[in-house]
């Protein structure tokens, strides 16, 4: 049966244009899923059915299962078994009746513009890796860019003429973000003189940011990298590798920008993920009106 798994995976990449980030998400869950059937003595696709779905949800809350995670598997299987019908390899999928479990979104964690200022200065400047580590940061403020993308770039990302900054985003979809002159001279600077330093001695695979090692940096390394700088400077929020992205569309809302434009700087889809952050900033108001107002 887990070649069904292949045969989708290829569907999400070739067809869908997933990212690989998203592909390797439903692999993760189908794998654990076939593997519990394997267990169960299941070996045939059509004897899986909506009680057998069932069973294997009931033991991984027993497990004490993240809620969010439950709901991510419910929508791997569903567009799996969709699929298997689509392409006649199933008459019905067992997901029909799946009851759908409805999550409030958390509000995203963000950063004030004094703790943004503060968190840019943490870096040491005067070592090569500190100096990369200042630009990278504020290059991700000033795009809001996905974790992801700013590890992805090249110089040849940037358009230093007009401006602008090419990414590659979730479903290999291509956006252009605008940054701002002052942050275009440190990555020039950076580049030049910086750059060369950590690059001495080891092979250029081209990325902006290296590693200490010459090659990609990992979300994993960024995210001990935003620990480090968010502790030395003594910022308490828990802040994680998208912390920046959302301060940058909250503080863009917060001074008047409008939805659709920031839709697509951040290269959201749908305007509904984008909307998160317009209760970010009525909270945010309220807030205020509470603590300020004399008849609050």
């Amino acid at each position: 049966m887990f070649d069904l798994i292949d045969i989708f995976l290829n569907y999400l990449q070739l067809e869908k244009g997933l990212a690989e980030n998203s592909v390797a998400a439903y692999r993760r869950d189908l794998f654990k899923f076939f593997t519990w059937l394997e267990k169960k003595k299941i070996s045939t696709i059509k004897e899986v059915t909506f009680y057998v779905i069932q069973d294997f949800f009931a033991e991984e809350k027993r497990k004490g299962i993240k809620e969010t995670s439950i709901l991510r598997m419910h929508s791997s299987f569903r567009q799996f078994f969709l699929f298997l019908k689509r392409e006649g390899k199933i008459e019905d999928s067992p997901t029909n009746n799946l009851e759908s479990i409805k999550t409030r979104k958390k509000s995203p964690v963000f950063l004030t513009l004094e703790e943004v200022l503060t968190l840019l200065k943490a870096p040491d400047a005067n070592e090569s890796l500190g100096g990369r580590d200042a630009v990278m940061l504020e290059l991700l403020y000033v795009t809001g860019l996905r974790v992801s993308e700013l590890m992805d770039l090249t110089l040849n990302s940037i358009d230093f003429e007009i401006g602008l900054l090419r990414t590659m985003g979730k479903g290999s979809k291509e956006r252009v973000v605008p940054v701002h002159v002052d942050t275009l001279k440190k990555v020039k600077a950076y580049w030049e003189e910086v750059r060369p330093l950590i690059m001495e001695g080891k092979k250029d695979y081209g990325y902006l940011f290296p590693n200490y090692k010459g090659g990609r940096m990992s979300r994993e390394g960024f995210w001990k990298l935003i620990k480090k700088y968010s502790l030395k400077c003594g910022i308490l929020k828990d802040i994680s590798p998208h912390s920046l992205r959302h301060s940058f569309a909250t503080h863009l809302l917060e001074n008047g920008a409008d939805l659709r434009s920031l839709q697509q700087m951040l290269g959201h889809s749908d305007i509904s993920t984008t909307e998160i952050y317009t209760h970010v900033v009525k909270e945010k108001l309220q807030k205020v009106h509470k603590e300020f107002h004399p008849r609050s």
